[in-house]
């Protein structure tokens, strides 16, 4: 091991705490029929949902592992527990979770976040929320804010109306096998008219080896509504593949918006192969504020499909790959009606070997004119050795639209290193500030603590970098 190596794993610090691998029950690993109906019935299903697991393993099953992206041999789902259920049940008083896993999430700040800035609050560790709650003025508004395994029981025709029809079960393999084992995550449902001022926060935290995360997040907002909804994720290092398939399906109708932010901390031992789409009304908007750190793979394409007149979406996303990583992440937007915009802004930054891709899709419909697309995606590669790819696809069907595509590729500029260090900084430093400067467009949309967690992941992916 490289003494480089040696600084970067250490400095993960409150990311790589790892609590003893001790839980309730974890499923044996694999993936059949016995395991999926296992799991149904441990969580008390109705029949329908049940009937919805099995049909996506026969999918799962039938469906080939995409071959165009990242290399996924070495993800063996023979050697994957699908569950894991903490030593906790849902909590609404956070004195009532179990010390260390209280202390996990401490460390994270999660508890003090929700003091300071946040409406509600949920926290999963593993496969089982462990702590949902919201505040008392938005209950009495009518906003719906819990876990999803109580959403089924307590909410059943509103989830049964969406669960899979934005994402459906045979859109890949990884979201049929989704469908399959999903557990945990988060149900929002805001009433027509009603603005959350204050934001709703989920973290999701992986603790056991050798295992998967499937989380469902399911959110809607109602007519003339607003949202701003966020995401986080994080897992301690090991030395075998863990797997998150996570889906997230966002219902955004007639003139209402959403706000959605997420940074994805992933460990490098991780795969992580999420699914997130939006369907979006008329007069509505959705953003996505997006900032994808760790994990070993990353197949990540968040999609917005503009099916009403006038709806629009903005990708703001950063992407920062070091030794080992091969992160392929991008934006896909369809154009379904007429005077719908999109607007596009994703940067990379790659550096020891890292691989960063943009992959994405722009498809506006032949009666979807008069509508606009702005694509810009900026690449910054801080050494020789390692890599950044672009790989557009703009399919454009009605001559009456505005549409513009810029990608540009550079290495870090030794000018601009040279130029900052003959006025006193070290080249650490010069690096640094070149990066966060590159970075800043992207922080500057985040929440201020999501803002300060990017900043600090920069400086500790950086440090890992320098000597």
């Amino acid at each position: 091991m490289t003494e480089n190596t040696k600084i970067a794993d250490i400095n993960r610090n409150i990311y790589d705490i790892k609590n003893k691998d001790d839980y309730e029950f974890k499923m044996q690993k694999g993936l059949n029929r016995k395991i999926v109906e296992e799991i149904s019935n441990m969580k008390k299903e109705p029949q329908w949902m049940k009937e919805l697991r099995i049909k996506a393993l026969d999918k799962y099953n039938q469906l080939a592992l995409p071959t165009w992206g990242p290399d996924l041999s070495e993800l063996n789902m023979d050697d994957i527990a699908t569950y894991v259920k903490p030593k906790s049940k849902l909590n609404s008083d956070w004195d009532e979770v179990p010390e260390d896993i209280k202390k996990t999430f401490d460390s994270l700040g999660i508890p003090e976040a929700e003091k300071k800035s946040l409406s509600g609050v949920g926290a999963q560790y593993d496969s089982e929320v462990v702590y949902h709650s919201i505040k008392e003025e938005l209950k009495k508004q009518g906003v719906i804010y819990t876990d999803m395994d109580t959403a089924v029981k307590d909410y059943p025709e509103i989830v049964k109306e969406h669960f899979m029809k934005c994402v459906p079960i045979n859109d890949h393999k990884f979201v049929a096998l989704h469908a399959a084992v999903w557990s945990g995550g988060s149900f929002v449902y805001v009433p027509k008219n009603v603005k959350v001022d204050i934001p709703l926060q989920s973290y999701f935290r992986l603790n056991s080896p050798e295992s998967g995360q499937f989380e469902h997040t399911l959110i809607i907002v109602d007519e003339g509504a607003s949202l701003h909804f966020i995401e986080g994720c994080s897992a301690p290092k090991y030395n075998k593949v863990n797997l998150h398939a996570g889906c997230v399906e966002l219902y955004v109708k007639d003139n209402a918006y959403l706000r959605y932010s997420t940074i994805e901390n992933w460990s490098k031992n991780m795969m992580n192969l999420n699914t997130k789409k939006a369907i979006v009304g008329k007069n509505a908007k959705i953003d996505w504020v997006t900032g994808s750190f760790g994990s070993k793979v990353s197949m990540l394409y968040p999609m917005s499909i503009l099916n009403g007149e006038g709806a629009k979406t903005e990708y703001t996303g950063i992407t920062f790959a070091g030794k080992g990583q091969n992160l392929d992440t991008g934006f896909k937007v369809v154009h379904n009606a007429t005077n719908t915009s999109s607007v596009v802004n994703s940067k990379s930054i790659s550096k020891d070997g890292g691989a960063c891709t943009y992959r994405a899709l722009v498809r506006i419909a032949e009666n979807a004119k008069n509508s606009k697309c702005s694509v810009s995606c900026e690449s910054l590669m801080m050494d020789d050795i390692s890599r950044s790819d672009t790989i557009p696809v703009n399919d454009i069907r009605t001559n009456e639209v505005e549409f513009s595509h810029e990608a540009k590729i550079g290495k870090i500029s030794d000018k601009e290193i040279f130029y900052l260090m003959s006025r006193g900084l070290s080249e650490e430093d010069a690096k640094a500030m070149i990066v966060r400067g590159f970075a800043y467009p992207i922080s500057k949309e985040l929440p201020v603590e999501y803002a300060v967690e990017m900043n600090n992941l920069i400086n500790l992916e950086l440090e890992g970098s320098i000597g």
